[in-house]
């Protein structure tokens, strides 16, 4: 069987997942399977909450699909990587990409951090999570992310357990080979991983000078040109992902 079946509609359901259970449908997602895919009942999706693995399900309902029963586990429910991206937010469309392609790199947490430079002091995070489901229910990822609550730096850091492995990714740093300065933070990552992007501006200098008095931080350069903050995004979790994560040697969650 292959890992994941690519041509059949996923859908996330807040629901318990077993064998013979019926789960029913809110009205966006009977929407979505009735007019946007045009499915009826007796059609069959994936559905998963991100607890209980992914299920072959049936559709249910008579003018409309109402609700599924669930007939058969696919796949056993993963862990992602203990990995979490720290971020300054940005605004609207750009926040929309980053959150997706931060799923699709395997975070399994989501933190906004405002400094002194953030563009978007608002962070919806609502809708947030709900591109965090979206980008989970198309590209086949059972595990669902957490998003956290903004905070400012000064708080997040000083809550962070010291232990974990706090990369930096500073535009200002010397260039140096990303990949070797990963392999050589290798032991000190077995706790979990936080990824800090900052903002558009950069960060101060009275935040980096914070940033570099925190234990077990790696100052990460991103190569000899400036990034847009999303670009980063994705340039960072990749390396960080093939070099500590689950590209490689995977970090579980506790």
């Amino acid at each position: 069987m292959p890992a994941h079946d690519f041509r059949a509609p996923r859908l996330f359901v807040d629901a318990p997942l077993a064998q013979d259970t019926r789960v029913a449908l809110d009205r966006d997602q009977s929407n979505y399977l009735g007019n946007v895919l045009r499915l009826a009942a007796g059609a069959e999706v994936l559905a998963f909450n991100g607890r209980d693995g992914e299920w072959q399900a049936a559709i249910e309902g008579r003018k409309r699909p109402d609700g599924l029963v669930i007939l058969q586990q696919i796949r056993p429910q993963d862990r992602l990587a203990d990995l979490s991206y720290v971020f300054a937010p940005l605004k609207h469309a750009r926040l929309d990409y980053m959150v997706q392609k931060a799923i699709e790199m395997g975070a399994a947490t989501l933190q906004p951090v405002l400094t002194r430079f953030t563009q978007a002091s608002r962070v919806n995070t609502e809708r947030m999570r709900a591109n965090v489901v979206e980008a989970a229910e198309q590209c086949g990822i059972l595990s669902i992310a957490t998003v956290a609550e903004p905070l400012p730096l000064e708080r997040y850091l000083s809550q962070r357990p010291a232990d974990r492995l706090l990369i930096f990714c500073d535009e200002a740093a010397e260039v140096e080979n990303p990949i070797q300065s990963l392999r050589d933070a290798r032991e000190a990552a077995g706790q979990g991983i936080d990824v800090l992007i900052g903002p558009e501006g950069g960060f101060a200098e009275e935040e980096r000078a914070l940033l570099l008095r925190q234990p077990k931080t790696l100052r990460l350069a991103l190569g000899p040109r400036i990034m847009r903050a999303d670009t980063a995004a994705v340039a960072a979790l990749a390396l960080v992902q093939a070099v500590l994560g689950d590209w490689g040697p995977a970090l579980t969650r506790p």
